[in-house]
């Protein structure tokens, strides 16, 4: 089901919102939220909680009416859509809500992480997109191949070490008209594409051998990690002089849409004084 807008009001309304996941401690969406709302002139209270899987249920029927809504991280995004009333179109499509905006009606999922990308994407001069490849078939890689249909993106080369695991990108290229062809992590020369996608973990192991074939065909590398960086990829990137950007900008922007959807109750609508908003946001990061 598509999303419809609860059309909240700017200062009326619960004030309490937070960050779940597990493990959260290393998540900076406090500080970021933080300052959008002391631009915006809101006194709402943005906090973190470590949740499991299997208590989420029971955490948030807990909530009473003093919550407007929730950012939701690994591992949640599943059980988030579970819960979900209704669904924008990006998280109809990834089947992952990273937002949750709570009402009198239930909770309202969405998906920023596909406009995330795609606003950092184009933060680095990236527009069109005809062919791209992704590592990695997590929930990040599902939204990341959104982004990459948005963009115009007609083949998209998923690596990943289980084959199995591409089978749900497969399926969901199909339905948006993206051919993804699904290799296992190279032993020779891949084709050259115009930008990689790395949605892996950035203590994940790769071969040497594979983070090598892939830089030299990769095109630029967005990487969505943040907290290590330089990941093995990034330091495989710059050896060969090719731009490597971490997780940082898309940070910024899927919050960004996230304080939008607190605010209004959609994505679509810009916030107030949006740049200065974003500036004050952007300023965070660069202080930590």
């Amino acid at each position: 089901m598509v999303h419809r807008s609860p059309g909240l009001g700017v200062l009326t309304g619960p004030t309490r919102l937070a960050v779940w996941g597990d493990p959260i401690a290393h998540s900076r969406s406090p500080q970021l939220h933080t300052a959008a709302y002391a631009v915006l002139g809101l006194d709402w209270d943005y906090g973190r909680r470590q949740v499991t899987v299997p208590d989420f249920d029971a955490v948030l029927g807990s909530l009473d009416d003093s919550w407007r809504g929730l950012s939701v991280t690994f591992p949640l995004k599943s059980a988030a859509f579970a819960v979900s009333v209704d669904r924008d179109r990006r998280a109809h499509l990834t089947g992952a809500v990273n937002t949750l905006l709570l009402t009198p009606d239930g909770p309202h999922g969405f998906n920023t992480d596909v406009g995330g990308l795609i606003r950092m994407l184009q933060d680095h001069g990236t527009g069109a997109v005809e062919r791209a490849r992704i590592i990695g078939a997590g929930a990040t890689a599902t939204s990341a191949l959104v982004a990459l249909a948005e963009l115009g993106a007609r083949r998209v080369e998923v690596v990943a070490r289980r084959p199995e695991a591409t089978v749900g990108l497969v399926a969901l290229g199909g339905r948006i008209g993206v051919d993804v062809h699904a290799i296992p992590f190279p032993d020779s020369r891949l084709e050259p594409v115009t930008l990689t996608l790395a949605t892996i973990p950035g203590d994940a192991v790769i071969p040497d051998g594979s983070v090598d074939l892939l830089a030299e065909s990769g095109g630029g590398l967005f990487d969505a990690v943040y907290g290590t960086w330089p990941t093995p990829l990034a330091r495989a990137w710059a050896a060969r002089g090719l731009p490597a950007h971490s997780g940082l900008g898309m940070l910024l922007h899927q919050a960004v849409l996230q304080v939008r959807i607190f605010v209004s109750g959609d994505a679509d609508r810009p916030l107030p004084n949006e740049p200065l908003v974003l500036e004050a946001m952007r300023a965070t990061l660069v202080a930590d």
